[in-house]
């Protein structure tokens, strides 16, 4: 339970940072995403193993792929620095479910309309045994199809620990974001 307050602290801090400065433009972006993720698992205890439901040995290993859905809130400040939360929902075994919060940069090139970025930070992994504690990182870019309009193709990495495993995960997602 500290640690969920300890991450709500600090997200409260990140989204209080640019009211400090007075000067930083804020912009709220509203979307979802849809995507395949990637799971590999390794366990050194079988009773751990709900993930995957692979129960009998001292020690395995498994990979198992699934689809991710699941909305998405980002803050803006500025017109370069994000601070990003998603809540994603897996097809995997045991429905894992991932509440990820995110420090984003886009990069802005002039003359483009699109928005690369890279993005890094740390999420909750909700399956049975769990909540397991994880960190991230990644990069994608955001395509314009319409005013404040945008198609995101992006790709996520992210390590997760919990008692006596090891979870390695990737998601290659899609989606939309609204600038409001």
């Amino acid at each position: 339970m500290n640690l969920l307050r300890s991450m709500a602290v600090a997200v409260t801090l990140l989204a209080l940072v640019p009211f400090a400065e007075g000067q930083a433009q804020v912009r709220w972006v509203v979307g979802g995403r849809l995507g395949i993720s990637i799971g590999s698992l390794s366990v050194s205890n079988p009773y751990y193993d709900y993930f995957y439901g692979y129960y009998g040995s001292k020690s395995s290993s498994s990979t198992s792929a699934g689809l991710q859905i699941g909305p998405t809130a980002e803050v803006i400040f500025g017109k370069q620095f994000a601070v990003t939360t998603e809540v994603n929902i897996n097809t995997q075994s045991g429905t894992p479910i991932e509440w990820a919060n995110t420090f984003k940069t886009y990069f802005l090139i002039s003359g483009s309309k699109i928005l690369p970025y890279a993005d890094g930070g740390f999420g909750l992994l909700f399956v049975t045994g769990g909540p397991y504690f994880g960190i991230r990182a990644g990069g994608g870019a955001l395509f314009p199809v319409a005013k404040n309009l945008y198609i995101p193709a992006d790709l996520q990495i992210g390590l997760y620990f919990g008692n006596s495993l090891t979870l390695f995960w990737i998601a290659i997602t899609s989606g939309i974001r609204y600038f409001i």
